[in-house]
């Protein structure tokens, strides 16, 4: 039997699980309860546990899923190992050990490779769509709409709004200029968890004990008041909080999470899709803080030259931002000389960030960022800010 016949048998059923486990739920997608109840979960998993693929032996399992790993390199065929990770607990523990980080392959696989680290040696190339009408903007995967068409990999989305109320969000002081960057997950190396100060949610519904009810400060990122109006591109400083600075210096690791503790993995298998919410909160009064420590990676805009031909200041994008916009930005590394980091990793572009079109941007990231982290430093680009310009 061919590998594609494999996968086909596979999807169909992971669509039998879905359906055996949805009550209520009609060809809209609406349904009267959103969770599915516990008995019908636990039977489905009994069936699929008992089929043919559940009691393959472990050796051929490992193969089968390593060549599947191996050949499906990109979205949407990639969809192929997600599938595999989909059949049963056997299969998703396999799968989970040969399926590698983004820092490892330089791939996204699954949902928590956007909050893992990209690449050491290239970025993971992207662009953002932004919707003005419904202020939503959503991040998808590959080089731009024109190349990869219908093949782009919706990766995660945002929405502007007043009062947040997901468990991840960016929100924003009065005047635009400071950001703050929140997850639902600590960090995961413990050493740098007492920096990332726990908040409350705001109107958040309990719908289960697994998942948090406080929001972790991953990030801050501060814009550059403008007081004499001068032109130029915005002046930007990330502080992450998450991040120690040894992840950049040589032999260092940045923090890499291995699980997601707010998911029903127990019971249902990964969906390949994450959302984000950006808020503005203005009737808000209660402050943003930061902690910030030395230790922690402080990022900044690299500075641009100015073109005497053609007027204006410039930054070498490679290609990848062909509109000129005080939007775009370059993040390199906010190195003191006592930091002993290489000259390498000081000259290297973390996060570029650029205008292609109208309402289309590029987004290029790489280690020690993750996507997440990426694109919530991105959306705080988009708001106006009058006392920076």
């Amino acid at each position: 039997m061919s590998f594609k016949s494999i996968v086909r048998e596979l999807w169909g059923m992971r669509d039998n699980f879905w359906k055996k486990g949805l009550d209520g739920k009609n060809i809209n997608g609406r349904a009267r309860s959103h969770i599915a109840p516990e008995s019908y979960i636990s039977s489905s998993l009994i069936i699929v546990q008992q089929s043919k693929w559940a009691n393959l032996p472990s050796e051929l399992l490992l193969d089968i899923i390593k060549r599947v790993e191996a050949t499906e390199t990109s979205w949407p065929a990639r969809r192929d190992v997600v599938a595999c990770a989909a059949v049963c607990r056997s299969w998703r523990e396999i799968t989970k050990e040969v399926v590698r980080t983004p820092e490892q392959c330089g791939w996204l696989t699954f949902p928590l490779s956007l909050k893992q680290p990209g690449p050491r040696e290239f970025p993971i190339q992207c662009f953002i769509k932004r919707e003005r009408v419904t202020s939503t903007y959503r991040l998808y995967l590959g080089l731009t709409p024109a190349l990869s068409g219908d093949i782009s990999k919706l990766l995660l989305s945002a929405r502007k709004i007043r009062r947040a109320t997901s468990t991840d969000f960016v929100r924003s002081n009065f005047l635009g200029t400071k950001f703050t960057i929140y997850d639902s997950q600590p960090p995961s190396d413990s050493s740098i968890q007492s920096k990332c100060r726990s908040h409350r949610r705001i109107h958040a519904k309990q719908v289960s004990p697994k998942l948090p009810a406080g929001n972790y400060s991953m990030a801050t990122i501060t814009y550059e008041l403008n007081v004499l109006r001068t032109r130029g591109p915005r002046r930007m400083q990330c502080n992450m909080d998450s991040i120690p600075l040894s992840s950049i210096q040589e032999g260092g690791t940045a923090p890499t999470p291995v699980a997601s503790s707010n998911s029903f993995d127990d019971h249902v298998f990964p969906t390949n899709r994450k959302s984000v919410v950006v808020s503005n909160p203005n009737s808000l009064n209660d402050p943003i803080e930061s902690i910030y420590n030395s230790e922690s990676l402080v990022l900044k805009n690299k500075a641009p030259r100015w073109h005497e031909q053609l007027q204006c200041w410039c930054l070498n994008f490679k290609g990848r931002v062909t509109v000129a916009s005080v939007k775009n930005f370059q993040l390199v590394a906010a190195i003191e000389a006592h930091h002993n980091v290489p000259v390498v990793e000081q000259e290297k572009v973390i996060l570029q960030f650029g205008k292609i079109g109208k309402d289309i941007f590029t987004m290029d990231y790489r280690y020690p960022l993750s996507a997440f982290q990426a694109f919530a430093i991105c959306l705080s680009s988009f708001d106006t800010k009058p006392a920076c310009e």
